[in-house]
């Protein structure tokens, strides 16, 4: 079990693990997995959690037998349960050059901010036993850490996140195709991005995570100064990956950003709801810890 005093890397922050430590990452939906753990399996089993009634055949344990069904039927059922199986979580982060943002009076860029929400979450997935994996990209795949629930795997994964560089452009699109080919075991996918791409590819790739059957989890990491626009007087502005720059006066351009922006979001929401998706913004002028443990509460008490 992962320990935040053994591990002083910078982006384990105590705060947020202190926060988020008495909560549980759990599968929304059947997952598939191969040890005994908290999540629902689609194989048949004898466990804890109740699943159908099926007809007794010769050898079969009578611990299992249904004597109520017995009394009003005369014939003889077995309970059959769901086995209890690990979850597997991929860590899907994006390390292209606009994460590299941070505006005046923040003190995190959006990558650090991710980075550090991505520190977290393994450490969460480690400390139920679970088993957590992580893919970095910006027009590529960069990095790929299989899954797993090895004690060393969090160092792993914290060497990882500590390593990328941002100087890319980004394509979601076909990312998350490329990723949901790779990802062969069911599990959870937690992107974290600032999903600053075509939203109609992007939907696709999500669904295609969908098809292969895994649950999905978006978080949206964005700069304050990207959701509220606060810039006042003659500004230029500087264009990430390769956009070049633009002096504007920022009252001119205000209302006309701020559509643009409110219909970006309502089509990437309403994507992800029409598919399943749980959607969540985090805002990197807010405490990652309260961002972090609200979410995973809400999820909790809705898939229990």
């Amino acid at each position: 079990m992962p320990s935040a005093s053994a591990s002083p890397n910078r982006l384990l922050d105590p705060a947020t693990l202190a926060r988020i430590k008495p909560l549980r990452l759990r599968a929304q939906r059947i997952v598939e997995g191969y040890v005994a753990g908290l999540h629902r399996s689609p194989y048949q089993g004898f466990s804890n959690e109740f699943a159908e009634h099926r007809e007794y055949a010769p050898g079969d344990d009578l611990r299992y037998v249904d004597w109520k069904v017995f009394g009003k039927t005369d014939k003889v059922y077995l309970k059959q349960f769901e086995e209890e199986t690990n979850l597997i979580a991929y860590l899907v982060l994006d390390t292209s050059e606009s994460m590299n943002y941070a505006s005046e009076g923040v003190a995190m860029t959006k990558l650090a901010y991710a980075q550090t929400a991505a520190a977290a979450l393994a450490y969460l997935v480690l400390h139920q036993q679970d088993a957590v994996g992580l893919a970095t990209f910006d027009r590529e795949v960069r990095r790929v850490v299989r899954p797993s629930s090895s004690p060393l795997q969090l160092s792993t994964v914290l060497g990882v996140l500590e390593e990328m560089a941002p100087v890319e452009k980004t394509a979601t699109g076909p990312i998350f195709h490329d990723l949901a080919e790779r990802f062969a075991r069911r599990g959870l996918v937690i992107v974290l991005s600032d999903l600053f791409d075509d939203v109609a590819p992007m939907i696709a790739g999500l669904k295609h995570f969908r098809h292969r059957r895994h649950d999905v989890v978006v978080m949206q990491v964005l700069d304050p100064a990207e959701l509220d626009f606060p810039f006042q007087q003659a500004t230029l502005f500087k264009g990430l990956e390769a956009a070049g720059e633009l002096l504007v006066e920022p009252a001119r351009l205000r209302k006309a950003y701020q559509a643009e922006l409110e219909a970006y979001q309502i089509e990437l929401r309403t994507g992800c709801r029409k598919q399943g998706i749980d959607y969540v913004q985090l805002r990197t002028d807010q405490p990652l810890d309260s961002a972090l443990a609200t979410y995973l509460a809400q999820r909790q008490q809705r898939i229990k």
